[in-house]
């Protein structure tokens, strides 16, 4: 919380270039929100939806994005936010389909994460976007129909394999949600009433979103897309690159 305080006592400085005057100065703004498009992983797990993100998962984004989960810099939040919902909008005018709400749901952070930070970055972001797309006249709203069924290791350094294998059953849709839900409440397609779009911070691989979207499946609801910040770029074979990726990459667990 330490962070947060002296956002609040300090004059502000960029996360993303260390520039004086604003928590994201205009130039690393634009970097976060001018890319939204589909970004899915390659090979793209079995399972994945329609996958977006705002930008990659590097320079000004890979620090904003690090300083609100792992620094407590929650300030960054609408702006981490306002990503999201441009992300959200985006995919919505690419998939020209009738305006209906929304249903942002993000994916669960590991409650020893949650302790350690103090705070849950993914929900956050997931609630303050859905406030963003309202105001931009799109129905939204957060729900946060999926919790954690077991304890799952450390994700970072894992391979594609490994993360499946890691996170094979680890969500579920909460208890008293998934009464209410069936087969009428696929969120997909035309004419329904809303639609179900997972939320979260980075997608590496995809197995965490490609898990989250089997357990909604499982409750009977098909996640329409899944949609985050930003896209770890897949340039080199990730096993190549896992021990300079540990600490960003672990995605909560």
């Amino acid at each position: 919380m330490v962070p947060a305080l002296l956002d609040l006592i300090l004059p502000p400085r960029c996360a993303g270039c260390g520039a004086w005057g604003a928590t994201a100065c205009p130039s690393c703004l634009a970097r976060l929100l001018g890319e939204p498009a589909p970004r899915p992983p390659d090979p793209a797990p079995p399972g994945l939806p329609d996958c977006w993100s705002a930008t990659a998962y590097e320079g000004a984004a890979r620090r904003m994005i690090l300083a609100c989960k792992e620094r407590g810099r929650t300030a960054l939040v609408p702006v981490l936010a306002a990503s999201v919902a441009t992300c959200v909008a985006a995919w919505q005018e690419a998939e020209a389909a009738p305006v209906t709400e929304t249903w942002l749901v993000p994916v669960p952070s590991a409650r020893a994460a949650v302790r350690r930070r103090g705070h849950d970055p993914v929900r956050a972001v997931a609630t303050a976007a859905a406030r963003e797309l309202r105001g931009q006249g799109l129905p939204a709203v957060l729900a946060p129909l999926l919790r954690q069924r077991r304890r799952v290791a450390d994700q970072a350094g894992l391979s594609s394999p490994e993360r499946a294998a890691n996170l094979s059953g680890a969500f579920v849709v909460g208890d008293r949600l998934a009464g209410a839900l069936g087969p009428s409440h696929s969120g997909t397609g035309r004419g329904v009433g809303f639609r179900v779009v997972l939320v979260d911070d980075v997608v590496t691989t995809g197995a965490t979103l490609a898990e989250a979207a089997r357990a909604l499946r499982a409750a009977g609801v098909a996640p329409a897309a899944a949609v985050t910040i930003a896209a770890t770029p897949r340039r080199v074979p990730y096993v190549a690159t896992r021990r300079k990726c540990r600490v960003a990459d672990n995605h909560g667990w």
